[in-house]
């Protein structure tokens, strides 16, 4: 009889004991996640402007926020952003997952080096990135003290290019990233499907473009998400690179609900601009989750 209480409270404690350790992190997440996600959304409702307020004013802060030529804007800004950001990542990712899978020599330090940017903060590469762009300290001045005194390189200071800035810095931090799941997907494929498609006479081309990157659809799809959700919520890159000019040149959804909110006492617009990110981004997480899910039932 004693052991089979004994033997129950052990049961009970290893049953109870991971919800116990767990609970004041979920607890965290609930209240400084979910719970702050949930007041920004009720914010948004309001006539807040400098702090919080409760004077409800239904969608007038919405109906604002696409009233404004700024918003729009960012939009602009982080639509061209965003489109090249993913599409040269991958470009880019998907090459040098290809070159590193065909095991050259050397691959053990290759793999460290293109992975090691994806290791700083969006604050060092717009930090670095900016010394480098700027034609005073930068690129420029570098070519101009070598005698290339007609070197110009001054996309920084230009409001036409400055986005693209942007993307240079952004697309050299994640494209290491991106490669390292395409790489995992590569090693991941059945090397006898592979052999079987090169005894049938099919060319290197082929190879890739009927079987392999058809059975990367998986990593493509992560590759975009993940890109897609660091593209939306992009803040520090841009106020470490360019503050978000010149003028409004490089202005974000992410940079003009900080301006909104903190700068401008515009509480209740800001708040709108983030649920509408938000928004954005569960669009995107929402159906590749109910992807995910599927396909493992």
């Amino acid at each position: 009889m004693y052991h089979a209480s004994k033997s129950d409270f052990k049961t009970r404690l290893q049953t109870w004991l991971p919800k116990l350790v767990l609970s004041p992190s979920l607890a965290m997440v609930l209240i400084f996640v979910y719970g702050f996600i949930l007041f920004t959304v009720y914010l948004s409702f309001t006539d807040s402007r400098i702090l919080p307020s409760y004077g409800w004013v239904g969608w007038e802060n919405y109906n604002k926020l696409w009233r404004l030529s700024h918003w729009e804007i960012s939009l602009k800004n982080l639509g061209i952003y965003a489109s090249l950001y993913i599409a040269i990542c991958t470009a880019i990712g998907l090459t040098l997952a290809i070159f590193l899978d065909q095991k050259i020599r050397g691959e053990g330090i290759l793999r460290p080096i293109y992975l090691y940017p994806m290791a700083l903060s969006f604050i060092v590469t717009g930090t670095a990135w900016k010394w480098f762009l700027d034609p005073g300290i930068g690129l420029e001045h570098t070519m101009h003290l070598w005698g290339w005194e007609s070197f110009e390189f001054g996309w920084i200071k230009d409001r036409n290019l400055a986005i693209y800035t942007l993307v240079l810095a952004a697309v050299w931090q994640s494209s290491g990233f991106v490669m390292a799941m395409f790489l995992a997907g590569l090693r991941g494929i059945d090397s006898e499907i592979m052999k079987a498609a090169q005894i049938d006479g099919a060319s290197n081309w082929n190879l890739y473009r009927r079987i392999v990157i058809p059975l990367l659809r998986p990593a493509f799809l992560s590759a975009f998400v993940i890109l897609a959700h660091l593209a939306i919520k992009s803040y520090d890159l841009v106020i470490a690179l360019t503050g978000g000019g010149p003028g409004r040149a490089t202005e974000l959804p992410a940079t003009f609900m900080y301006s909104y909110t903190f700068t401008r006492n515009q509480m209740g617009i800001g708040a709108s601009s983030a649920v509408i990110m938000l928004m954005t981004i569960a669009a995107i997480m929402v159906p590749y989750l109910y992807a995910e899910l599927r396909e493992k039932k």
